[in-house]
């Protein structure tokens, strides 16, 4: 057995910080009618709260960045770990809906800090990237899967506060063993003014270089059909195939299992192979996966689509490291955080769309949307591959 190195200290406490600030965020979808209950709204307030929330995350990818090449990596995934545990805490003792909603927003936006910066931790550490964010991003799905089921067994228990409290129960441990644990990291910029960082000018130059844009498009078109899948794969098992909830629920937890299990497989294959090889395989099993979830029926066959979809929502650890690819050390702190503001804000009307197209039409040609969505990814990554265009 191999002597246990810093190096899987850091990568083990970076994905157990993923974790805690995707439970807390996660805890709170279980128990919105309890919540719409005792405050006497209705669903398009707490939703309003909800699509706050994501809007934070998405924002505060750029300024992370920013604030990791002036302070420090670790100070920055330090910060967002514990104000996640302090938002949690404070969400859990809203005394009305208004406070709810604010408090809602500001934990999206404190636990947003964290993931561009870890990545970027992580490839200083890391020589194979695609494993080691891979691994990280593993942390996710494994929240997904525990803790809706916690959330809603509390709940059930003690109420829907102490549900919500999980959050601040899970990310104040580990806050206090990354403290602990971490060394300090050297900024990249400690001298820069931070006001440089967030000019218009260099903003722009990099969003628009060939590479960082075409990866963009990319990340963009399988963020959106993640974002939806998340928020309606089980609303899809009930209506379009009939399931009842808790067989629906079921399949939604084996989807987030196999998404978990397989992000450091697509990782490792990232760097042994390529990421666009391996990114278009993703795409590929997306296709067949939800064309077989939309087409046909049987148990059997929806559970093959959910292992297939599953797998092809693991492509973020082939193509998250091909914006690392081409950015420099320097940039990739601040750099990484701006493409993620940028490809999630867009894809993050995944949701909207989704729902809006099952509304007007069905959910059958609701997920046919992402067959589209994938099959342009994939030959826009076989063009890019046989015709050598460099991007």
């Amino acid at each position: 057995m191999g002597r246990w190195t810093y190096r899987a200290t850091v990568i083990t406490l970076c994905t157990l910080a993923f974790f805690a600030t995707m439970v807390a965020r996660l805890v709170i979808s279980p128990v919105l009618p309890e919540i719409e209950a005792e405050f006497g709204v209705s669903s398009a307030i707490t939703g309003l709260a909800l699509t706050g929330m994501w809007m934070a995350y998405s924002l505060s990818q750029f300024p992370s960045g920013v604030l990791a090449d002036r302070y420090g990596e670790r100070r920055v995934i330090l910060a967002a770990v514990g104000l996640t545990a302090v938002a949690s805490g404070l969400l859990a003792l809203s005394p009305s809906i208004h406070v709810f909603v604010l408090l809602t927003v500001c934990l999206g936006g404190v636990a947003g800090l964290h993931y561009s910066v870890a990545t970027t931790l992580l490839t200083k550490e890391f020589e194979n990237i695609g494993s080691a964010i891979g691994i990280h991003n593993s942390g996710a799905p494994l929240a997904g899967l525990l803790a809706p089921i916690a959330a809603a067994a509390v709940a059930g228990w003690v109420g829907w506060r102490y549900s919500i409290a999980l959050g601040a129960v899970c990310a104040a441990p580990i806050a206090l063993v990354f403290a602990w644990k971490v060394r300090d990291t050297e900024p990249a910029r400690p001298n820069q003014p931070m006001g440089e960082r967030i000019a218009l000018g260099p903003v722009i130059e990099l969003l628009t270089r060939p590479q960082i844009a075409f990866t963009a498009l990319v990340a963009i078109c399988f963020e959106f059909v993640w974002q939806a899948t998340a928020s309606f794969l089980p609303t899809f098992l009930v209506a379009h195939h009939g399931y009842s909830i808790g067989m629906a629920s079921a399949l939604f937890s084996a989807y987030f299992v196999i998404h978990g299990l397989t992000q450091p497989a697509v990782g490792s294959l990232s760097d042994r192979f390529g990421r666009d090889r391996t990114a278009t395989v993703c795409a590929v099993l997306g296709i067949a996966g939800y064309g077989l979830l939309v087409l046909g029926s049987g148990l059997l066959a929806i559970a093959l689509a959910i292992g297939l979809v599953g797998t092809a929502m693991s492509w973020g650890a082939a193509v998250l490291p091909r914006f690392m690819d081409h950015l420099s050390p320097e940039e990739r702190g601040a750099g990484f955080g701006l493409v993620r503001t940028s490809y999630m804000l867009v894809s993050a009307t995944g949701s909207a769309v989704v729902g809006t197209v099952a509304d007007f039409a069905s959910w059958g040609i609701a997920f046919s949307v992402f067959l589209l969505l994938l099959s342009a990814v994939a030959c826009a990554l076989v063009a890019n591959r046989t015709l050598d265009l460099g991007l």
